[in-house]
């Protein structure tokens, strides 16, 4: 895997998530992505299941604040971004990996499982993908490419997994838009 192709995909996911444009990643980034994700669902922003992308939008800056020594009300800027995030993906090893971006996986899943089994089956995952603005050609495809045991179903392990083989560059999959 390239150095610069996983360089290139996290300041693209920097660029998406500065919602204000203004160079810098700040809580409000984070609560906005979740605002789009929700209303992209057409959910109601004061379901349990926007809460609970809320929460995980949440958690997931003050890690990146933490471990760029911003504190929760700082703001990270491109670099610090970059750097804690190499870290983590490439660096922390995959249970730390999952215990960060876990909950914002599972708080998606939350948003997409309609049948509530906490799995995505594919026209759930086509929605998901739908989005971000996949079609859905490409969608199906790519849910053959994350059922990696063939089951049908994509449990919240397939999806972290698949968001970590992106960025290791050997998932062209983007799930988190």
């Amino acid at each position: 895997m390239s150095t610069a192709l996983a360089n290139d995909r996290l300041q693209k996911r920097f660029d998406k998530w500065d919602a204000d444009g203004n160079g810098v990643l700040e809580r409000g980034d984070f609560q906005e992505e979740a605002a789009k994700i929700a209303h992209g669902f057409g959910k109601a922003p004061d379901s349990r299941e926007v809460q609970a992308l809320k929460d995980a939008f949440n958690g997931l800056f003050d890690y990146l604040a933490r471990e760029a020594g911003v504190g929760p009300d700082g703001s990270l800027s491109k670099d610090q971004f970059l750097q804690v995030t190499g870290n983590l993906i490439f660096e922390g090893g995959e249970a730390n990996f999952n215990r960060v971006l876990g909950p914002v996986v599972k708080a998606i899943i939350g948003i997409c499982d309609k049948n509530d089994d906490g799995k995505i089956n594919s026209s759930e995952f086509e929605a998901w993908l739908g989005g971000i603005g996949v079609n859905r050609t490409e969608a199906k495809e790519a849910f053959q490419q994350v059922d990696t045991n063939g089951d049908g179903e994509l449990s919240l392990d397939e999806l972290l997994a698949a968001v970590r083989e992106f960025h290791f560059g050997r998932l062209d999959v983007e799930l988190l838009g």
